[in-house]
């Protein structure tokens, strides 16, 4: 019934959005049905996948949209998963069944069903995981080197995050395998749906690398969601790429709170000082005094950017010049007026009667004063003339952050006044740099050009909200979704924050994991500069993707690391024992191609990935063509059926290598090999 019923509002739309849209208002209407095609046309799959039998014997059932019948009830065929209604089916236990008799899973192929498990919640059942014959189903399924929706077989610690307020900044921490990336995809669905408003801002999701973002490209589409920008912290500025690589000690040093204080204080060094100013308009020269000038210049700098206050100062200027050559205009006539009178009076003296002047006309031809019209029309010439124009761009000129950042880095004495918390070795490092930006620098980049602001005030482009979000650098986000969060540097939080100054942000990551070269090993140590004290913590405490085997394997290694946070608990067993083998170096190419050919036939349908110590991968990509080989730090984020991990003591000895190892031993959801290699 819900497939068929789906299928006729599909056809109804595809006809209405076959006739031509005449008008705006047409042309908006269409883009709302199209959203709502595209959402029926994803949901084609699994669109019914859960039922809830309540204790007062009503029957919802739960899919990927909200449907209803056409008949005159309107009753409901089908609740949304984002519903309030369809909470129960992720968060009911036996202990708390929510009004709730039994909870089933359902899998499908098309409208068959091809899998049933039902859940007793009276006590009767002793699984600790919501739809667990589900869950495990779907754990089980090859990997095809994308990522699924997971709405069918969510986790109620899992649904209780993705439903949280969306209030300020939540910041998750979880564990590999315990499906921080599904948390924060599914609650980027559920926000656009709960809060409507927030679609017509756009969400924000960031990734760590584009491969990741390649992975989860089909996720949001398929949840029905399209108001979404995807984006790395490298990507976020529009028009600026990241050239060049650097060494870890400058990305720490450039990655510091210290220089959001910094280039404030830079651009305000740039502003014009208070002076006298002498304008040519006409002929003449007038001039503004340099009180009335200090005077306009702190109205024009008041909570805006550096371009922003210059128009703001430039119209000032427009009035104010308008306004003298007034009062002199004024000034010239009385004194011409006053020379007139001394001239009647000698005449009238001389031609011996009594003359009394009997002047009744008004306006400026004959008292010199300008009505508020012709003042008003002054100020529009002086606002358009190009030689006023040029005298302003000369006193207070137009800036490019590119150009501004490269002064900055290159100038060891502008560095030091600006940014004296750096030693002299950490400027003589910075100055040094070769020229092109690296990744460290667009968050630089980024506080310049909100420094600056536009010069001319962008117009807004492109027919969806995601498109007109993606060209402006000032777009503000109804919400920012971060994952791999523990990666961020403190400038680059501060690029987050400007994009959404609500801090309605959820960032999802494992402090664990974390290798980036920041010195912070701890949540509140990160987000300290962007967010103080003012942030709510989260925890994912279940490791559904790692098998048991595997993870028993990560607690040396996160001591080594330096962690303090318990591993998370794996629930599941894949039956396959992680294995290595040792190897001669000259003889590592071949035997890590063997070992992937046999993963592969093992794993015949699934996927393979190989990750390794950077300084090996140029020789890998040579004979592993057809899989994957990535560094500890490439692969954060992906998952594999199988998993080989080369010379995990090189990848351990890379800087904060130990929490890299940790990230390559947790990528597989079946079988872990490593290729050890022997001494020399």
């Amino acid at each position: 019934m819900a497939t068929a019923r789906r299928d006729r509002l599909a056809e109804h739309l595809q006809v209405e959005l076959s006739s031509e849209a005449l008008d705006a208002l047409e042309r908006a209407r269409q883009r709302m049905l199209r959203q709502q095609y595209d959402e029926l046309r994803r949901a084609a799959e699994g669109l019914v996948f859960g039922r809830l039998d309540g204790l007062d014997g009503t029957v919802r059932h739960v899919g990927r949209v909200g449907l209803r019948n056409d008949g005159d009830d309107g009753e409901s065929l089908l609740v949304d998963w984002r519903a309030p209604a369809a909470r129960p089916f992720y968060t009911a236990t036996a202990v708390d069944p929510q009004g709730q008799a039994r909870r089933r899973h359902i899998r499908t192929a098309g409208s068959a069903v091809v899998g049933v498990d039902d859940e007793p919640l009276d006590g009767t059942a002793t699984a600790d995981l919501v739809g667990e014959g589900a869950l495990l189903a779907a754990l089980d399924q090859r990997r095809t080197g994308r990522m699924s929706t997971a709405i069918s077989t969510l986790q109620r610690e899992q649904d209780d995050i993705i439903r949280a307020e969306a209030t300020g900044p939540l910041i998750v921490q979880g564990g590999p395998g315990t499906g921080k990336t599904v948390v924060a995809l599914h609650r980027v669905a559920y926000l656009l749906f709960t809060y409507r408003k927030m679609a017509e801002q756009a969400v924000l999701v960031l990734g760590p690398s584009p491969r990741f973002l390649q992975y989860i490209a089909q996720v949001l589409p398929a949840l029905g969601e399209t108001a979404v920008v995807s984006a790395t912290c490298d990507t976020l500025l529009a028009g600026v790429r990241v050239g060049r690589d650097e060494s870890r000690h400058l990305a720490e040093i450039k990655g510091r709170a210290l220089w959001q204080p910094a280039l404030e204080s830079y651009v305000a060094s740039l502003l014009p000082r208070p002076r006298e100013l002498k304008l040519r308009w006409e002929g003449d020269f007038y001039v503004i005094p340099a009180t009335t000038v200090a005077q306009a210049l702190t109205s024009a700098t008041q909570g805006r950017p550096y371009h922003r206050a210059r128009a703001a100062f430039a119209e000032q200027v427009h009035h104010l010049l308008a306004d003298v050559v007034a009062e002199q205009r004024e000034a010239l006539m009385d004194e011409m007026e006053e020379g007139f009178e001394d001239i009647l009076a000698r005449v009238d003296k001389s031609m011996g009667h009594d003359h009394q002047s009997a002047r009744t006309s008004t306006g400026s031809d004959v008292n010199g004063l300008l009505s508020d019209e012709e003042i008003e029309h002054l100020r529009s010439r002086i606002a358009e003339n190009a030689t006023i124009a040029r005298f302003v761009e000369a006193w207070w000129p137009t800036l490019d952050p590119e150009t501004l950042l490269g002064n900055l880095l290159t100038d060891r004495t502008l560095l030091a006044r600006f940014a004296p918390q750096l030693v002299p070795e950490e400027i003589t490092a910075v100055t040094d740099e070769p020229a092109g930006w690296a990744a460290s620098d667009i968050p630089l980049l980024d506080a310049l050009a909100e420094l600056l602001g536009e010069v001319d005030a962008p117009q807004p482009q492109g027919e969806f909200v995601a498109d007109r979000a993606r060209r402006q650098r000032g777009w503000v986000y109804g919400h920012v979704v971060i994952d791999e969060a523990q990666e961020l540097s403190e400038m680059q939080w501060q690029m987050v924050l400007r994009r959404c100054p609500s801090r309605s942000i959820t960032a999802v990551g494992d402090i664990d994991q974390a290798e980036a070269a920041h010195r912070h090993t701890g949540w509140a140590q990160a987000v300290r500069a962007a967010f103080g004290d003012r942030w709510t913590a989260a925890e994912l405490t279940i490791c559904y993707r790692t098998p048991r085997e595997v993870m028993s394997l990560t607690g040396p290694v996160l001591t080594k690391a330096g962690s303090h946070n318990t591993p998370p608990r794996a629930v599941r067993s894949a039956g396959i024992a992680p294995w290595e083998r040792t190897v001669a170096p000259a003889e590592l190419a071949g035997a890590a191609a063997e070992a992937v050919r046999q993963l592969q036939q093992r794993w015949h349908g699934g996927t393979v990935g190989v990750i390794a110590p950077a300084d090996r991968i140029a020789e890998l990509h040579d004979v592993l063509s057809d899989v994957p080989v990535l560094t500890a730090t490439q692969s954060k984020g992906l998952e594999w059926d199988a998993t080989l991990l080369i010379d995990p003591e090189g990848i351990a000895a890379e800087p904060r290598g130990w929490n890299g190892l940790y990230v390559a031993l947790t990528r597989c959801t079946q079988e872990l090999g490593q290729l050890i290699l022997a001494p020399r």
